[in-house]
């Protein structure tokens, strides 16, 4: 049976980093081609289209495409849990997703929350971080009370969506801890 992850979390949380060891591992116990990586199959799906009239069917294609390789490991960045909350904070608008959260649920998808801790310094620190990697950020930048808003909404959002999950704090990152809880609870 293979292995359906969305890794939700509000920005700066370090979805990405655990992503890439969760990958990893995947990639490395299942992948069997010395030319395609085909042990995992991860998907970025924050590509700027949530919180905007594309979010919803954006998502619907997403998961055709899962369907399509339901017999693959699929591990996605940010879906639907994404586009309620960037609906909900920008636009004030409620999106129905209750049946593609049918269709995730039959495909087995699980989801791993990860959260930072709610500490404006620890937020004021990644914030410098993510300008100095990507500095077209400061584009969307928002204070830190704005990030721990964020993520309040996405715990609500989350716990309404029905769908099993795994609740990770990134106190300091890397800390392959919270890999290996990940590896164990899938």
């Amino acid at each position: 049976m293979a292995y359906h992850l969305i890794f939700e979390g509000a920005e700066l949380a370090g979805k990405s980093w655990i992503m890439s060891q969760v990958y990893e591992y995947l990639e490395n116990k299942f992948g069997n081609s010395t030319d395609i990586l085909n042990g995992c199959h991860w998907f970025n799906a924050d590509i700027g289209v949530y919180g905007t009239e594309h979010g919803k069917n954006v998502i619907k294609n997403y998961i055709n495409i899962f369907e399509e390789i339901r017999d693959k490991n699929i591990i996605v960045e940010k879906l639907f849990i994404s586009d309620l909350v960037y609906n909900e904070l920008y636009s004030n608008k409620k999106i129905n997703y209750s049946k593609e959260i049918k269709r995730l649920r039959k495909e087995n998808f699980k989801i791993i929350f990860v959260k930072f801790p709610e500490d404006e310094k620890v937020l004021e620190k990644r914030i410098e971080d993510r300008l100095n990697i990507y500095p077209h950020y400061r584009k969307i930048l928002k204070k830190p009370s704005w990030y721990i808003k964020q993520q309040k909404l996405y715990k609500e959002r989350l716990i309404e969506s029905g769908l099993d999950f795994l609740e990770i704090e990134t106190k300091i990152l890397p800390d392959q801890s919270i890999v290996k809880k990940i590896i164990n609870w899938i």
